[in-house]
């Protein structure tokens, strides 16, 4: 199992230097992941909030074998041709180590109907499920014509061709067809719940071989506890252990200080 940790670009968080030292010292302390939240407009934890590819640009300048992304992006509010500049100048700047987390987004209206863009569900499942096809075909380098439902694109090839990209799916329970669909043409699914940490129980039965299993729960107050958990856990079948440094869960400085001791020892 390898070991990351989630936070939001929010309130003090949100400028790209503080994310960049946040990034490093994430490092120091022995995290192999860092990823950010993809938000933009969330009125509970707002206005404060940073754009996460600019964090993560600065972040990966002050890395060096950090894994960073996004956790999660919902592509149904971003262009496919944006999203392929963008996450190709990233994994170009950071050597390979992005990986692209993508959702449906929140349930909020202030990041869909607010911002002019849909808050069904099925609607924003068939725009990510176009906008990925349409995404990785641009990584190719290759000549692209495409006349899809959501998107029209032409063009005689993105270029550079970046490194390849992993593609985490998010799916939250009551987990449904479609996301864990989704993610078994991917690369790892991204396991969550919006108010309670998962059981092994739950998360065992996602497990695929060959697909980074991907959850985890807040630790560092107990130490024999947080090992037997996080066995339990990588007994279910996750690859990748994701600590929430959620904006809800303590002070911002409880949070760094959370960042700064480490993973949880096993």
């Amino acid at each position: 199992m390898r070991f990351a940790v989630n936070l939001a670009p929010f309130q003090e968080w949100c400028h790209p230097k503080t994310l960049a030292t946040l990034a490093q010292e994430a490092e120091s302390a022995g995290w192999e992941g860092f990823f950010l939240w993809d938000h933009m407009n969330w009125d509970r934890w707002g206005p404060q909030i940073g754009d996460p590819w600019i964090g993560l640009a600065a972040a990966a300048l002050t890395t060096q074998h950090l894994k960073l992304g996004t956790m999660v992006t919902p592509v149904f509010r971003r262009r496919p041709t944006h999203l392929a500049r963008q996450t190709t100048s990233l994994q170009q700047l950071c050597d390979g180590r992005l990986i692209l987390g993508v959702g449906l987004g929140a349930p909020d209206p202030e990041e869909s109907t607010h911002l002019g863009e849909p808050d069904d569900l099925k609607t924003r499942a068939q725009i990510t499920d176009e906008h990925l096809d349409l995404l990785k075909r641009l990584w190719t380098g290759r000549p692209v014509i495409h006349r899809g439902t959501h998107y029209h694109v032409k063009t005689r090839g993105f270029q550079p061709k970046p490194p390849p990209i992993p593609i985490w799916i998010a799916a939250t329970v009551p987990f449904q067809p479609g996301p864990t669909a989704r993610a078994a043409r991917h690369q790892g699914l991204v396991a969550a719940s919006f108010d309670r940490a998962l059981t092994p129980e739950e998360l065992q039965p996602l497990s695929q071989p060959g697909q980074d299993l991907v959850a985890g729960a807040w630790t560092g107050k107990d130490p024999q506890k947080d090992r037997d958990l996080v066995q339990a856990y990588a007994a279910a079948g996750v690859t990748w252990w994701l600590e929430p440094l959620d904006p809800w869960r303590a002070p911002l400085e409880e949070l760094r200080q959370r960042l700064r001791s480490g993973p949880p020892s096993v």
